[in-house]
């Protein structure tokens, strides 16, 4: 699992190797010491994107505090959007996510990232094998 960390303020993280799940986490704009959850437009959202390259559809999971919350499916060689709730993210929350494929043994999680709310991730789960 590679796991790369982009934020305004912060350099590339640490990258490791392990399963076949890569997660690259970047955030929009700066932060400021605190999360503003409205905007102009509305309350800010909090998105994962979520690239399967895999054949099986998955179930993906966000962990926040040791508890797993079911985000959605992501559909077998596809690319699909989820939001993750704004309820799960207090300012800066250190989380794992899970793809646990439909109908297959394998289930990658990824190393534990900081997220805060309006970042954008992606997630991109390379073919099983």
């Amino acid at each position: 699992m590679q796991v790369a960390a982009h934020h305004a303020m912060k350099p590339f993280g640490t990258i490791v190797r392990c399963l076949t799940l890569v997660l690259a986490i970047t955030s929009i704009g700066c932060r400021s010491g605190r999360a503003s959850h409205k905007t102009n437009e509305g309350p800010v959202r909090t998105t994962i994107d979520v690239q399967n390259q895999d054949f099986n559809d998955m179930t993906v999971y966000v962990i926040v505090n040791g508890s797993r919350t079911r985000l959605g499916i992501a559909p077998g060689n596809k690319t699909t959007v989820l939001t993750i709730p704004d309820y799960l993210l207090t300012g800066t929350s250190f989380v794992r996510f899970v793809a646990d494929p439909i109908g297959g043994n394998r289930t990658p999680v990824s190393e534990e990232v900081d997220v805060t709310p309006g970042d954008q991730l992606v997630m991109v789960i390379n073919p099983g094998g």
